[in-house]
């Protein structure tokens, strides 16, 4: 009571200032970095809901095909915030001028291993050696390719990645000219293919791996310099938009329809399957940690072991 308390507070304030003749809601460069991942949809929620504008903020969004196009544009200094995933952290190692604020969700139930409609592939035991799609090299999709492997006990070399990008025509154009045997892609990708005849769904990826900050929420070091409390107020709108979700499921597919250019039968099937994985106080578990740490070594993305605790911070979450 008292939380719910405070934050009605809070807003009413904020709604106060917003109010004030000749103000202007902050605009804030918010990148992504898949155009149909329902790990992101809070983000496209809190736009169209008007949440965002609600915290103050004028959200720029962009997208991008992978993480690694994403964490150059950061780089770059054309994001201010960007929503990727957890194995990202390992640019931030590598000097990337960002931090982690924010696991947003820790299992990744938006993700799984599709093949074409017609491949004989009918276990996971027939994809030894298999050429399997990823968005990028270095993205979350492309280690969840290889950690498959290994945990067949192939070792991470036991399936070929191959990076035909992150939007669904790839995928689509991928399994019909059978230049790949499988594809890591959304779940809603997955079932729009089923209905579709294009591809079938062989199995989640959380059936073979656990937490790992799937959805994860960046900063640049920029933005956290000059404003720290817009990262707040953004944060703020993200976990609203994420309260809206459970709530209000017809509007949440209607929208998430919308993104992705797939049926509101699909989505429907989606919401059901991967809300439960959205974390609602953002905090970096100790499983998704090592997961991650773990991550870094398989793929021998770092020289050294990090520090996983100078790779984020939390001192911008909401406080519960």
């Amino acid at each position: 009571m008292k939380k719910t308390v405070r934050r009605g507070l809070a807003l009413a304030a904020l709604a106060a200032i917003i109010a004030q003749p000749g103000h202007a809601a902050d605009k804030l460069r918010v990148a992504k970095a898949s155009p149909t991942s329902v790990a992101m949809l809070p983000l496209n929620v809190g736009v169209a809901t008007g949440i965002f504008t609600k915290h103050g903020l004028d959200v720029e969004v962009t997208v991008f095909a992978g993480g690694s196009k994403l964490h150059q544009a950061m780089a770059a200094g054309a994001v201010d915030i960007g929503i990727g995933a957890g194995p990202e952290l390992a640019l931030i190692a590598k000097g990337s001028p960002e931090l982690a604020i924010c696991n947003s969700s820790r299992p990744a139930l938006f993700l799984g291993i599709s093949v074409p409609a017609d491949s004989p592939v009918r276990a996971p035991a027939d994809l030894k050696g298999a050429k399997i799609g990823v968005s990028s090299i270095g993205s979350l999709t492309y280690w969840l390719a290889r950690e498959f492997a290994r945990t067949r006990g192939w070792g991470p070399e036991g399936v070929v990645t191959v990076a035909i990008g992150g939007e669904s025509a790839a995928y689509i154009a991928a399994f019909r000219t059978h230049a790949v045997d499988a594809g890591i892609m959304p779940t809603s990708l997955a079932f729009e293919m089923e209905e579709q005849k294009e591809g079938r769904l062989l199995l989640p990826v959380s059936d073979y791996v656990g937490n790992m900050s799937s959805g994860t929420i960046f900063a640049s070091k920029a933005l956290i310099a000059s404003d720290p409390e817009q990262i707040r107020r953004f944060l703020l709108g993200w976990f609203d938009a994420v309260v809206f979700m459970r709530k209000n499921k017809a509007e949440t597919v209607k929208i998430a329809a919308e993104m992705t250019g797939f049926s509101a039968a699909v989505q429907a099937k989606e919401y059901d399957l991967t809300m439960p994985m959205f974390n609602d106080d953002g905090k970096f578990d100790k499983e998704s940690l090592d997961t991650l740490e773990r991550s870094f070594e398989d793929l021998k993305l770092l020289d050294t072991k990090p520090d996983m605790s100078k790779l984020y911070t939390e001192e911008f979450l909401p406080k519960h």
